[in-house]
């Protein structure tokens, strides 16, 4: 049982992504263009277009043209885009295009003004349409159209991509087409990182991923419960952008996406909000303004893809239990049940193996409990003394020094090891490793006087603590 979905990502402690001159944050501006590329039957759609638009909860129209749902789009070609391109360029700020081909085709003026302005067009995909169910060859077909067709209308083939109404096999189709410097359809994290399939991509190379937005988007406006006027879209891009800049400040810097439409933004109401935070974020220093593919060339050259050495969701049983087998002393019927959970990413690093081994520990049977206890040798008892420990409890031993006891300390340890084993049935198991002599001797004599209740569940922890030690020393964090 492997989950594919990646539920822990960076984890706790993300990489610095060492933005250009020390920048507390990456902000990247996207505009959307769809405008001739939407739904409609003129394009050779069943149906007229219903996605975000003034028109909220529009539904398609069979067959037939809808005329004010062509002229919205329409608005944002002839009026719209002028808007933004003048509030960008007379700004200096750069901008990536999301560019639906048919769209770029239809639209040669935007194009050219796209390009004077050195905007980077990434692709939006062939047709502004639903591809969740599509076959995927016919979805691939459609890619590949795509590409061909925007090289032809902007002269060079797109880096970058973002389909946005994607279907389960789109991101790993882009992947494998191999000529993209990143795709943007996820939503799951504030930094890119590279995806390499999970180990289900084949042959397939790994994938730059840099995550977009659908929150800091002015998609909102056309959708239930979202921005009604431009100082609600303003203020939430402004508390959005103010968190991370102070997280970058405090030494964790991210990245902020703002997604925007021609047709929704560029309406003026709504462009005069935009333009309040454009000018917000360029009063602030240590802000690196970017395009999409400049994140990505930076990444590539800061953060290359480094395959992991070890990854537990991906062994074999064979691999996984020789692996781990020894982490519950001499105990492989831990790793052997932890292996037929539903493993997945978020069990690649030690944290998370060590949640899956001490769920097997835990709901094992009390005798078999008692088994993984009683496999523990003595502290710097008999076993130690004639070498027989194995390689774990031997450099666990020593780095407490109890390789090197004196005679006296070696005389105690003997009687106390002998008067916990005949109370509790077990030795006496402490994680050691980081601890003093003096500090496990103090441990040793208060925890003899626990009932035997309260010892086995305390034994039972320090085990726990023992494995994850052990794991942190095979696995990455």
């Amino acid at each position: 049982m492997r989950y594919q979905r990646d539920m822990r990502g960076y984890g706790q402690n993300p990489p610095d992504p060492k933005w250009p001159g020390g920048a507390h944050v990456a902000v990247q501006f996207v505009v959307n263009y769809e405008e001739g590329g939407e739904n409609c039957i003129l394009h050779g759609d069943a149906a007229s277009e219903a996605f975000l638009s003034e028109i909220v909860g529009a539904a398609p129209w069979a067959g037939m043209r809808h005329w004010n749902m062509e002229s919205i789009y329409e608005y944002g070609a002839r009026a719209g885009f002028w808007r933004l391109h003048r509030m960008f360029t007379e700004a200096e700020v750069p901008v990536t295009v999301y560019g639906v081909a048919t769209a770029l085709a239809r639209s040669p003026d935007q194009v050219a003004a796209m390009q004077e302005a050195g905007w980077e067009i990434a692709s939006h995909g062939l047709r502004w349409i639903d591809y969740r169910d599509h076959k995927m060859e016919d979805e691939r077909r459609d890619l590949e159209e795509a590409i061909l067709l925007h090289a032809e209308v902007t002269g060079e083939r797109p880096k970058g991509l973002y389909l946005g109404r994607t279907s389960i096999n789109s991101v790993r189709l882009a992947a494998a087409e191999g000529g993209f410097d990143y795709v943007s359809d996820t939503y799951d994290d504030e930094l890119p990182y590279w995806l390499d399939h999970d180990g289900h991509g084949g042959a397939i190379s790994p994938q730059l991923i840099i995550p977009y937005t659908l929150d800091a988007n002015d998609m909102r406006f056309a959708t239930p419960q979202g921005f009604n006027s431009g100082d609600q879209f303003f203020a939430y891009l402004k508390d959005s952008f103010d968190t991370l800049y102070e997280e970058g400040k405090a030494g964790r810097p991210r990245m902020m996406n703002i997604g925007l439409h021609c047709r929704l933004v560029g309406r003026p109401g709504r462009a005069a909000a935009l333009k309040r935070f454009v000018d917000y974020v360029k009063v602030h220093d240590k802000v690196w303004l970017a395009r999409r593919i400049d994140i990505a060339r930076h990444w590539r050259e800061h953060h290359p893809y480094q395959a992991r050495a070890l990854r537990p969701s991906r062994m074999s049983r064979e691999d996984f239990v020789e692996k781990f087998g020894g982490v519950f002393e001499h105990s492989p019927w831990v790793a052997e049940r932890a292996f037929k959970l539903e493993l997945g990413p978020a069990h690649d690093s030690a944290g998370g193996l060590h949640n899956a081994l001490c769920r097997v520990f835990r709901s094992a049977t009390k005798t078999e409990r008692l088994g993984v206890l009683k496999a523990h040798p003595d502290l710097a008892g008999k076993l130690a003394a004639a070498k027989r420990l194995t390689a774990e409890s031997t450099k666990e031993q020593a780095s407490a020094g109890l390789d090197a006891l004196t005679d006296a300390e070696h005389e105690l340890f003997s009687k106390l090891n002998s008067a916990y084993v005949t109370t509790f049935g077990f030795p006496f198991i402490i994680a050691v490793k980081g601890k003093t002599k003096d500090e496990i001797l103090a441990a040793f004599e208060t925890r003899i006087g626990n009932d035997r209740a309260a010892e086995f569940a305390t034994a039972c922890k320090e085990v726990e603590r023992i494995a994850l030690l052990r794991l942190a020393d095979i696995l990455p964090d």
